[in-house]
């Protein structure tokens, strides 16, 4: 357990926009920071940073949170696990008292799974310096490669050993559990007599282990997520036998994704915000060997082809890539469809092409660094024109290879979500194909309207692509449960203990002044809201909301009151949610007195909205009391029970006009 003096001070230290800025593009919008949301796909910025607040809020999907929610949120851990991410980050030192057996076992699987990588990670790395054999094998191999001391440190690689279960044997003994190292894809287990070990000529016999590695006698190349866990692993043979996979990567797991991760993500991010500009290669030592030139903003897709995921992890940093290819044509044109991805998803793409025979491993240790960014900046060429000129070269003079190399060069540029873009793109395409523009124009649009149709439902597209009609229409029967409910008249009270809470506003008072006038008290806005439910005994139903106002309540009782930052660090989640959902706002007001323009502010008429949320969840509540006995009634109850039912409906009825009468609602009859 973290101490509460230690949470304190990594929620002091830890800056929102930091962590934030850390994995989305952040841009400046008034008080607020303004990107694309990392939690669900969109084109058309809908997430705001407050730093003044400590909060962000998404608008399009609704997350919203402090820092310590966003690094939840985005690295899907535990509420500790986010703090201890945080601590290092701002290098707080943390006490933590010993987990109870209990404890150890309520950990999630997902964490377990972490843990044993995060251990895996250290025992290859420690093999690679610290045994003969992988100081021989492995740190020759890396050395033989021309990886420098601290690059081969900065991306921990390592070396499993050449023993069948030299690494599980291991981790066993340290106190993890085989379910975990099976589950992670570390260790395979063989139910069968007989079966051919991952990578191997050789067979697993009935007297053989039941549980052997996955990586042994091979280099380690770790694999990190964004925020730099580590959740799967490469493994290269140095074996030359043809019969064993030269690569083998990790399965698919409750931590890895591999459609979703890119090798290198956590050492590039910082760079290529900085840059906005995202290198894409192919594998892991053309990362590592970019890295040691000085170019950091790179990634690889770890032999994959490139998929949405991957490519929408990108677009949080930046709206640029440039893919770094060598010379084989083959390899590119496998690669189109991957790119006509990237297009699609609105992000600019150019492609450098490295000399015959040279790759972005090979020709970074050629060159030195300088030459290495000066060849890349003067080489690299937008996607359409290197396309377009690369198949131009193979169809010569041949009419219709040249009419099909024309309609699949403006399938691509149809992809293209900015018009702007793709009207750029046609004229260059005019240009180099020697083809008048119009005619490229008529066939874009017959692409892009056919797309369209094909879509199915026009009526979808009234709403923009990020929203869910699913989400937004509610059933009869959740109607009806909203309607016997008063969870917005209750929303709109805490909303205002929130924001205003400390806020003071003046109230009469039963005193009379010399004039015998009532004297006007100024009172602290949670004290008239507390004072106004608590007097008619008003609960409030919705849990969270409860929650909250019961800390008003009690600190009310020892003369404080707190303010929204201690429930945006609430440590029961949902309030925290709730908080930053009800202080964030996705607008800001311009400067419009210049213009003689005067909005009416909230905050100056504070009195006249807390009186209007009271009187509206007072009325609402006597709804209910009414809707209720009309229930009792209709079960045809005793007549003297029933005489009692009546005339309680009445009171209600009539208190109730005079809220609705204070509301200003016209009742018709």
């Amino acid at each position: 357990m973290i101490s509460k003096e230690d949470i304190d001070k990594i929620f002091d230290a830890a800056r929102v926009e930091e962590v934030v800025g850390e994995h989305v593009t952040l841009k400046k919008r008034g008080a607020n920071l303004i990107g694309l949301c990392p939690f669900h796909d969109e084109k058309t910025p809908s997430f705001y940073v407050s730093p003044a607040k400590g909060i962000y809020k998404c608008f399009g999907c609704g997350k919203g949170g402090n820092a310590v929610n966003f690094i939840m949120d985005k690295d899907k851990v535990s509420y500790p696990d986010a703090l201890r991410q945080l601590a290092k980050k701002y290098n707080i030192e943390i006490t933590e008292e010993e987990l109870s057996p209990e404890q150890l076992q309520s950990n999630s699987e997902r964490e377990s799974l972490l843990v044993v990588s995060s251990f895996a990670q250290k025992k290859f790395t420690d093999n690679l310096h610290h045994t003969d054999e992988g100081k021989s094998v492995g740190l020759g191999y890396f050395r033989e490669r021309g990886f420098r001391d601290d690059i081969i440190q900065k991306f921990q690689l390592g070396y499993s050993m050449n023993h069948r279960s030299a690494f599980t044997d291991a981790a066993v003994t340290e106190g993890y559990k085989t379910e975990y190292l099976v589950k992670s894809g570390l260790t395979i287990e063989y139910k069968n007599e007989e079966e051919s070990a991952a990578g191997s000529e050789e067979t697993v016999t009935k007297n053989a282990a039941k549980y052997l590695d996955r990586f042994w006698g091979r280099v380690m190349f770790p694999i990190h997520s964004v925020s730099g866990r580590v959740i799967a692993f490469g493994g290269r043979t140095l074996r030359t036998d043809k019969k064993i996979a030269k690569y083998l990567n990790s399965p698919e797991s409750e931590i890895y994704h591999k459609s979703d991760v890119l090798y290198g993500i956590y050492f590039a991010k910082n760079a290529i915000s900085r840059l906005d500009n995202c290198f894409l290669v192919e594998g892991y030592t053309d990362v590592i060997s970019m890295h040691q030139a000085g170019i950091e903003n790179v990634v690889a897709s770890s032999g994959t082809s490139l998929t949405i995921g991957q490519i929408r992890v990108i677009r949080r940093l930046t709206n640029n890539i440039t893919i770094l290819y060598d010379g084989d044509n083959a390899g590119i044109k496998a690669s189109f469809r991957g790119i006509d991805l990237i297009l699609e998803e609105g992000l600019n793409v150019k492609v450098l092409l490295f000399p015959d025979g040279e790759d972005p491993d090979s020709y970074s240790k050629r060159v030195s660094s300088e030459e290495l960014k000066s060849f890349i900046e003067k080489n690299s060429k937008d996607f359409i024109s290197f396309k377009t000129h690369l198949m131009m070269n193979e169809v010569g003079s041949d009419p219709l290879k040249k009419a099909g190399l024309i309609k699949e060069i403006v399938d691509s540029i149809a992809l293209i979500p900015d018009a702007i873009y793709r009207s750029v793109y046609v004229k260059e395409c005019s240009k180099i194909m020697d083809i008048e523009e119009h005619v490229l124009l008529n066939e874009l649009n017959k692409i892009r309207n056919k797309r369209f149709n094909d879509k199915g439902n026009p009526a979808s597209e009234t709403l923009p692509p990020e929203i869910n009609t699913e989400e937004i229409l509610i059933t009869e029967t959740q109607k009806q449960a909203l309607d016997a409910s008063a969870e917005y008249q209750e929303r709109d009270i805490i909303r205002l203990l929130l924001n205003y809470g400390r806020k003071t506003v003046l109230v009469e008072s039963e005193e009379l002044d010399e004039y015998n006038k009532p004297l006007q008290v100024e009172i602290p806005v949670a004290s008239l809201l507390v004072h106004e439910l608590e007097h008619d005994q008003i609960v409030l139903e919705n849990p969270v909301y409860n929650a909250i106002y019961k800390e008003f309540v009690e600190q009310l009782s020892n003369e404080a009151i707190p303010d929204y930052n201690h429930f945006i660090n609430h440590q029961n989640t949902d309030v925290a949610y709730l908080t930053v959902d009800l202080i964030s706002t996705p607008y800001s007001l311009s400067k419009w007195e210049q213009h003689q323009i005067y909005p009416t502010m909230e905050e100056n008429i504070l009195k006249k909205s807390l009186y209007h949320a009271i009187y509206a969840l007072k009325s609402r509540k006597l709804e209910m009391m009414i809707h209720g006995i009309q229930n009792k009634l209709k079960e045809q109850p005793p007549e003297e029970e029933m005489i009692t039912l009546l005339q309680t409906q009445q009171q209600l009825i009539e208190a109730k006009k005079t809220f609705n009468s204070l509301l200003g609602r016209i009742i018709l009859k």
